[in-house]
């Protein structure tokens, strides 16, 4: 019976070590030099010297980094609370059963489809100024002065405005479709005997619908916090991380580090801050779910 167990398990070993070795390869390895590139002055060219923890000390000490730290926090703000509402609202008007159930399910969901390099250049034009989308309509229902243009991405609130509403309309396709799966798991029977009761429609909401949403809630909270938290492309299209780098994230900063100031052990060692503040935040949904679970 031992026998059988050891070569049911040296048989499973060999089917897994074409993963564990390409694994092992192109992520383990890649890791383990990119926390010896945080010890050193590394260059695009070449390793260039020892520096110790200097890389540390001197990013602890770097307002640069801390303001881009800030910045992909609001964003995280801005973006993950009204992404789980607008994601639950869109499941619920595409759960209703209607004759245009299925054109709102293609709608929503549509966006989602897009590359982000799509995306945010869609986003540039519908913000431009004089002849982008959003002037051209507040100019149509004369609610902005023929006169006046605003400059949605030249000021930091309104920048940080038109960048949580692209990012809301290009992304909220997954997380809709997450939220109309869990809702259509909700019994049926349940709900029924809800308004037998006479139980109201918000009442049904509150009571029976929100709390069966709150597993998968949960979980789209923590992805959208660590996606919002590595965002880097859209801003860096749209704004540029202006107007004087009042929306430039975290991962900006760490690309024209590294790529543009030639400072690739710099970059890694703020790479890393980056994976330890995730690693936190996810440890801390672990315990928080679990402590939850358990008292229940």
């Amino acid at each position: 019976m031992r026998m059988n167990k050891m070569r049911a398990d040296v048989l499973a070993l060999l089917f897994l070590l074409p993963f564990l070795a390409v694994y092992g390869i192109f992520t383990i390895w890649p890791m383990i030099k990119g926390v010896e590139m945080t010890f050193y002055k590394w260059t695009l060219i070449k390793k260039m010297k020892y520096v110790g923890w200097d890389n540390y000390t001197k990013m602890f000490h770097d307002q640069e980094v801390w303001a881009a730290i800030w910045h992909s926090t609001i964003f995280v703000i801005l973006t993950t609370p009204t992404m789980i509402v607008l994601a639950i609202l869109l499941a619920m008007i595409a759960n209703r059963k209607s004759r245009l159930q299925k054109l709102y399910r293609s709608v929503f969901f549509l966006p989602s489809v897009l590359s982000v390099a799509v995306a945010s250049y869609l986003g540039l034009f519908i913000f431009q100024p004089y002849n982008g989308f959003v002037n051209t309509l507040l100019h149509l229902i004369q609610l902005l002065p023929e006169s006046k243009e605003i400059f949605w991405l030249n000021e930091t609130n309104l920048s940080w405005i038109a960048l949580t509403l692209i990012t809301l309309w290009w992304t909220v396709g997954f997380n809709f479709i997450l939220y109309l799966s869990a809702m259509q798991d909700i019994p049926d029977e349940i709900v029924e005997a809800a308004k037998l009761d006479g139980a109201t429609d918000s009442t049904i909401f509150w009571k029976i619908t929100l709390p069966y949403l709150t597993p998968i809630t949960k979980t789209i909270a923590m992805l959208q916090i660590i996606s919002s938290f590595k965002v880097f492309l859209q801003i860096y299209i749209i704004t540029g991380g202006g107007p004087l780098d009042k929306t430039r994230p975290i991962i900006q900063l760490i690309y024209q580090t590294g790529f543009r100031k030639n400072d690739l052990g710099y970059a890694a060692t703020m790479s890393y801050m980056l994976f330890v503040i995730l690693l936190v935040l996810s440890a801390i949904q672990y315990f928080i779910n679990n402590r939850k679970g358990a008292n229940a």
